[in-house]
């Protein structure tokens, strides 16, 4: 659901490989990733069972968008998230923007995104998301590993999950009321499904038994805050879950980009995107990104 800045991430070198959370780089050096696909890799690039379903299904031929069995499957798998909705897939987000205008919602929103929290939404890139938090309540997207809100917050109607696979079809996650407003969708092919249906259920073992480091030292540098709390003296980070996400936009924003990248990390090539800190890292980059994180 995002349209990253293409000018941020001509500053990347060429990458030549990706491995759990880390990029390889053609001169030799190694990018620990923060962006991971907007969160379609937060199981990271090279999950192993997730690449044998899809090596399995590529095998089989299975490209072509025809009805198969793993179509249920995946939405059986979808159903471990979210118990008695209804569900459409589409080939892509922009397939799925277009679902939403044909049915009567504003298919081109900057829809609310529960990685950032009310209080961090701010400046001018964030204006739009600010009034859609604030007045939208029927569409949202949806991330694992948030923090759960308020008891007495309104569950949207429509969910975008951000689903845990690159190669996942889009998705939306629909109120049993609201099927008749979104015509069956096209098929798509099994060679997309099969490695879906994998992740979704790795990702649902993952929130079970979570497996995570706890980042003392990153946790020192935004201040030891509780979730979603604005941070000391000023700072510009703010917290929920496994997310950060700043208020730093425009030409302080690629000069964090940049300063992000030559200490070995991959920022979102876009503030209106979520850092997303990885479920393991070595004590090295945890000790290198607390000091840039104390840094704004």
């Amino acid at each position: 659901m995002y349209q990253p800045d293409r000018e941020l991430l001509r500053l990347v070198p060429k990458v030549l490989r990706a491995r759990d959370f880390h990029l390889y780089l053609e001169n030799g050096k190694r990018l620990t990733d923060l962006w991971l696909q907007g969160g379609r890799a937060v199981l990271g690039h090279k999950p192993p069972r997730v690449l044998g379903e899809l090596k399995n299904a590529a095998e089989r031929g299975l490209f072509t968008s025809l009805p198969h069995p793993m179509e249920r499957r995946f939405l059986k798998a979808l159903g471990e998230f979210f118990p008695d909705r209804a569900f459409r897939l589409y080939m892509d987000d922009s397939s799925l923007r277009r679902a939403l205008a044909e049915a009567g919602y504003a298919g081109d929103t900057v829809f609310p995104d529960p990685a950032f929290s009310p209080d961090s939404i701010s400046g001018t890139n964030s204006s739009d998301r600010k009034n859609n938090a604030a007045k939208e309540t029927l569409v949202s997207l949806w991330r694992p590993f948030v923090e759960p809100q308020d008891d007495g917050e309104v569950q949207a109607s429509i969910l975008i999950p951000v689903l845990p696979w690159p190669l996942s079809p889009a998705a939306l996650v629909l109120d049993k009321s609201l099927e008749a407003s979104f015509p069956i969708e096209e098929p798509i092919p099994p060679v997309l499904l099969a490695p879906g249906t994998r992740a979704l259920y790795d990702l649902a073992a993952k929130i079970r038994n979570p497996d995570r480091q706890r980042y003392h030292k990153i946790e020192n540098a935004l201040g030891e805050r509780k979730s979603g709390e604005q941070s000391p003296k000023g700072s510009s980070w703010h917290r929920q879950g496994i997310y950060l996400t700043t208020n730093v936009n425009g030409e302080e924003y690629e000069a964090l980009f940049k300063r992000f990248l030559e200490g070995g990390f991959l920022l979102p090539p876009s503030n209106s995107e979520p850092a997303i800190l990885p479920s393991s890292m070595s004590k090295g980059e945890e000790a290198k990104l607390g000091e840039l994180l104390g840094l704004l």
